[in-house]
């Protein structure tokens, strides 16, 4: 498990330290991830008529009741670090998710039902490397997109000229610039492209090749592979940061030894 963020401790009270340390800690985490998992399989019961038919009553009992251990766990956690609860955005997600479940889901609230299942997202919260992946994705976010706008360069570019060369001969596939950036998604997925797109024009066109080749290789091959690059870069980043902290928290730990030994030492 990765290290926990520095969190200042010095202004709270001795046994409001134990308690954050304690809903924070390895059991209590387990306990919860074993909750939120249950909590999963209820709701997908909860969908079967069969089901709720037979142990309705004791599927909704069992829902009610682990919600509540979470709205504690969220108390818990409030009551420990006070204010401090809102500066880590992953507290914030289950802070929500928790609140929209808390929501009664009746009348125009009725779509609320269905958004219980989001509960099943607090695993990203509470398993650190699923936690870790998406922390990968927003850090990539930026990357990600100048990435999305080199691909729309691309697109652009290239239905613009399919619409100028072949929309005489072809206009229900690059009759307008829309069609066309239509038919370009449909290329770059590989989606029945061959005999659907391509085999078609090529008998009108059989230099066809020279305009699908170039695009096919820009859009599926090297931009996903610039998308991956990214992502990976911004997980290598994440790691050394993790190590950076670990690092650090060892030292103060070291430091806390050595004045506890010193202390130790000048009472001798």
């Amino acid at each position: 498990m990765p290290p926990r963020p520095e969190v200042d401790t010095t202004q709270l009270a001795p046994w409001r330290v134990r308690l954050g340390d304690w809903v924070e800690g390895v059991r209590f985490t387990r306990f919860i991830i074993a909750l939120i998992i249950i909590n999963a399989v209820i709701l997908g019961m909860e969908t079967s008529p069969a089901m709720m038919g037979h142990v309705g009553g004791l599927l909704l009992a069992t829902n009610t009741l682990i919600l509540a251990i979470f709205v504690v766990e969220t108390l818990l956690k409030l009551i420990a670090f006070g204010p401090r609860f809102f500066r880590s955005g992953w507290n914030v997600f289950d802070f929500f998710i928790v609140g929209i479940s808390l929501v009664p889901a009746a009348g125009p609230f009725e779509i609320l039902r269905a958004l219980r299942v989001l509960r099943v997202l607090r695993l990203l919260s509470q398993i650190p490397r699923l936690r870790a992946i998406i922390e990968s994705i927003m850090r990539s976010l930026p990357g990600i997109g100048w990435t999305a706008l080199l691909l729309v360069l691309v697109f652009y570019i290239f239905a613009v000229m399919g619409t100028m060369l072949f929309r005489d001969s072809f206009p229900e596939y690059w009759g307008n610039l829309g069609a066309s950036l239509f038919s370009l998604f449909q290329i770059m997925t590989l989606e029945s492209w061959s005999s659907g797109i391509a085999r078609p024009m090529l008998e009108v066109y059989p230099w066809i090749w020279v305009y699908f080749v170039p695009f096919i290789l820009i859009s599926s091959f090297m931009v996903l592979n610039l998308f991956i690059a990214i992502i990976v870069t911004a997980t290598q980043s994440i790691h050394a940061d993790e190590e950076e902290l670990a690092r650090r928290q060892l030292m103060q730990q070291l430091e806390q030894i050595n004045e506890r030994l010193k202390r130790i030492e000048d009472k001798g």
